[in-house]
């Protein structure tokens, strides 16, 4: 399974959904194991959407191993060592040969129409940067024309600010950034109900609705 070619790379970071590792936020009132397969659900739909997106790469750069939530058409990188700035900056040092769009598995509404105006055709041709900000601060989106490693290093991970920081390092360089939509993160339960109510026929969606209901597996 492959989906349709484009000029720009498409890079998803990930952790591998395990009780314990991930979405600890969500417990209470959700158990590690719920909250693991919410964050499994989330990067299913994330991954699906990156399938149906125009892309010359698909990479994967996972924190763990892979499961059976990977589908097939998607490469899977380790991620490297160090702090989320590190990894973020290694993941585009991988892809320096072009332009790529790094995304998250906390934004389980992303859809192809969303994702469309940084992977159309002529994306590039007046920006350098696409920005995507996110509601708690940070920001779930981050397109670059030109890969620079250097433009992440150093920035304040998992901060209120950090988006504020991340986009004025982008200005600062001297870039041309296009800014996306505001989404919300996963992060808590109550960012749970948003984001599963904006993405009513998600994989996401439909686990937390069985959560809702008593149904525990």
């Amino acid at each position: 399974m492959s989906g349709p070619v484009g000029l720009t790379a498409l890079l998803v970071m990930a952790k591998e959904p395990r009780p314990g590792h991930v979405k600890t936020r969500l417990t209470p009132p959700y158990t590690p194991a719920q909250a693991a397969a919410l964050a499994e659900a989330a990067l299913a739909d994330t991954l699906e959407t990156a399938l149906r997106c125009p892309a010359r790469h698909r990479m994967l750069f996972l924190d763990g191993a892979p499961g059976r939530w990977l589908p097939p058409g998607i490469e899977v990188i380790p991620q490297a060592s160090g702090g989320l700035d590190e990894r973020l900056a290694a993941a585009f040092a991988a892809v320096a040969d072009g332009p790529a769009l790094l995304i998250g598995m906390d934004t389980p509404q992303l859809t192809p129409k969303l994702l469309a105006p940084v992977l159309a055709p002529g994306a590039w041709r007046e920006y350098d940067a696409w920005f995507g900000p996110a509601e708690d601060g940070g920001f779930w989106a981050l397109g670059l024309a030109a890969p620079d490693p250097a433009l992440l290093r150093g920035i304040p991970m998992s901060t209120g600010y950090t988006g504020a920081a991340q986009r004025d390092r982008l200005t600062g360089a001297g870039l041309r950034v296009r800014d996306l939509p505001l989404l919300r993160d996963v992060d808590t339960a109550p960012d749970a109900a948003e984001v599963a109510a904006a993405a009513p026929g998600s994989r996401f969606a439909t686990l937390l609705k069985r959560y809702a209901r008593g149904q525990v597996s």
